[in-house]
């Protein structure tokens, strides 16, 4: 298992394909979902063959559909809890303020957070772990 503990950006990429907005061409387009200072972002280009309109958005949210792709061909991974003690309320505490989820969603995932099970894009899962962190838990992303 390599363990994921990084301070730099933390990125992955999918390939895929859409229509051209100005003439409906198949674009191949490249995105990039990473953990760049502190937040989650979304960057794709792309340039259609048939006209030449080029695209380029970033900050925008990360897809489901590309999200599924992304851990379909990078592997998911895990958000790892390493400390000796863990206060189950400083884990929940940090999961409802990262994610904007409510108290009953967090009591949901904390069991999974603690026992590994909790899986996601590599980007994600180094967001957790780093506000895990940053609130003094010990927590590491990883990809068995």
């Amino acid at each position: 298992m390599k363990i994921i503990s990084l301070k730099e950006p933390v990125v992955e990429s999918v390939r895929y394909h859409a229509s051209c907005k100005a003439c409906g061409a198949r674009l191949e387009c490249w995105g990039v979902h990473g953990l760049i200072g502190g937040s989650l972002r979304w960057d794709v280009e792309s340039v259609c063959s048939g006209c030449g309109q080029t695209t380029a958005d970033c900050g925008q949210e990360l897809p489901a559909r590309l999200r599924e792709q992304l851990l379909a061909d990078h592997g998911p991974a895990t958000l790892q809890v390493t400390g000796p003690s863990v206060e189950r309320v400083t884990v929940m505490r940090v999961l409802r303020a990262a994610l904007g989820i409510g108290l009953k969603e967090a009591k949901a995932l904390v069991g999974q957070v603690l026992a590994g099970a909790y899986l996601g894009t590599l980007p994600e899962m180094e967001y957790l772990a780093r506000k895990l962190r940053g609130a003094g838990v010990d927590a590491v992303a990883a990809r068995p």
